[in-house]
């Protein structure tokens, strides 16, 4: 990417743009965030509209050794970036760009190491808390968080019997040999100790969890079901696909003589999105979790922690692989739940292109890393309904914006509930026709969804018609 592309797309985590110098601590925070992040490029010379207006070029020299003096003299340990000139539209632009370091965690001298350390997120600089920083000093010794001693618990007191049933699912065996070598465990003075990477596979963190709830609509003020899901994290795995299953539609196709019926959203996708979050996200920080939120129009998957290791977005979609949790992935590979380390967002990607549906957006968003799959907005054709009287359809159904459908609905109920949104009543015939179901069980839907005060029946004989209640209707 040219710089000008660079500017062109504004500040990031690895862009600072300036009109004029930055006091001298503001440079020495941005310095310090960037060798501790990813590295980057400040950029003096760039308005607020990220037009180049340049610098005075009898000030270049006098400018660079200043800069120089300011980084040596507030920042440790020692920082060496670049500082250079670039010509652009006969505009000078003065560049400093910074490397990230390999002596992590570096500070403001002034501050210390408790209050000096920066880090960037987003495109601002942000002190760093204490789980950040010695998060940055795991990394200076290539260590991660999940390899590390748990010393408050002792192995004898630890249940493995699912992670036992992981490997005995796949014809291995998970014997004392192979938790040392996995690093589930390890061996101190003759004592076997259970590491953070143990109990993040066994569920035994309060905030190993992930919760998913389905909202209303396309925003988060109303929710319509939710469930919080703990325990191992093949069983969180598990539990989570199928929450998500039972909120997606169905559609149907013809191929030759079988008819298949496939999600909206390939499951594949969905769930290599999962397993990239569980194997991921920042487990040193106690206070967050996983989320996955189901809207009319998107489903959501956040996760706790940027990108590890300074690595950038661009990086990770062109197949680069850091590992942050490297016990819990070294597991999921060993299980086969990995295919190939920095295979799976393209291969998210390339099943959502087959499916023929939007490739998933991927982000960085300040501490979290989100990943939104699109779900297709189509027509209400609906033809069938499946063995467990799920909608089936040719393609699958947009819900209405802003309406309140009861979340132990069944499908076929959901649909009736959105023609009525739309056309205000509907007759039994009506009915029989959207479902493509008989008249025998059109009656013992109608008769049900009275029953559970979804819907009032009106008129008699032939006049008989149904309206929403206001269990289901608007709020």
């Amino acid at each position: 990417m040219t710089l000008q592309e660079l500017i062109h797309q504004g500040e990031s985590k690895t862009l600072e743009l300036k009109e004029t110098l930055p006091k001298n601590d503001s440079i020495a925070k941005t310095v310090v965030a960037f060798s501790n992040t990813s590295g980057g490029k400040l950029i003096i010379g760039i308005n607020d509209k990220r037009e180049p207006v340049g610098i005075d070029d009898q000030e270049i020299f006098e400018l660079q050794d200043r800069i120089a003096s300011i980084i040596s003299d507030s920042c440790h340990p020692n920082i060496l970036p670049e500082i250079y000139t670039l010509n652009t539209h006969g505009k000078i632009l003065l560049v400093i760009e910074v490397s990230r370091g390999n002596l992590l965690p570096y500070y403001l001298k002034q501050h210390g190491k408790d209050g000096g350390v920066y880090v960037r997120l987003g495109a601002t600089n942000r002190q760093a808390s204490s789980e950040m920083i010695q998060e940055l000093e795991r990394q200076r010794v290539h260590q991660s968080f999940d390899e590390q001693i748990a010393w408050d618990r002792s192995l004898e007191s630890l249940d493995l019997t699912p992670l036992q049933k992981a490997f005995d699912k796949i014809g291995k065996t998970l014997d004392h040999a192979k938790l040392l070598s996995l690093k589930l465990i390890k061996q101190e003075q003759d004592k076997a100790y259970p590491t953070h990477g143990l109990l993040i596979l066994l569920g035994l963190y309060e905030h190993v969890e992930i919760k998913c709830a389905r909202f209303k609509g396309t925003t988060m003020a109303v929710f319509l079901d939710k469930k919080e899901y703990r325990g191992d994290l093949f069983s969180q795995l598990e539990q989570t696909e199928l929450f998500i299953k039972n909120h997606l539609h169905l559609k149907a196709e013809i191929l030759g003589l079988q008819r298949t019926e496939t999600y909206e959203i390939p499951i594949p996708a969905i769930r290599e999105a999962l397993v990239n979050a569980i194997v991921h996200r920042d487990y040193s920080n106690f206070g967050r979790d996983i989320k996955v939120g189901i809207y009319d129009d998107i489903l959501n998957i956040v996760s706790p922690g940027g990108l590890p290791n300074g690595v950038t977005i661009d990086e990770v979609l062109s197949g680069r692989s850091e590992i942050r949790n490297k016990v819990v992935a070294r597991v999921f590979k060993e299980l086969g739940y990995i295919e190939q380390w920095g295979s799976g967002l393209s291969r998210m990607n390339e099943l959502c292109r087959e499916a023929n549906i939007q490739e998933p957006k991927t982000k960085e968003s300040g501490d979290f890393f989100d990943i939104e799959f699109v779900r297709p907005i189509v027509t209400e054709k609906v033809s069938d309904t499946d063995d467990y009287g799920r909608l089936v359809s040719d393609t699958a159904i947009k819900p209405s914006d802003n309406r309140r459908i009861p979340s132990d609905c069944s499908e076929q109920e959901k649909a009736v509930i959105e023609y009525l949104f739309k056309n205000q009543t509907i007759k039994s015939k009506q009915v029989e026709k959207l479902l493509g179901i008989k008249e025998s069980r059109t009656r013992e839907l109608l008769h049900t969804m009275t029953e559970k005060g979804y819907i009032v029946k009106l008129g008699s004989a032939r006049s008989t018609h149904y309206k929403l209640s206001k269990v289901a209707g608007d709020e």
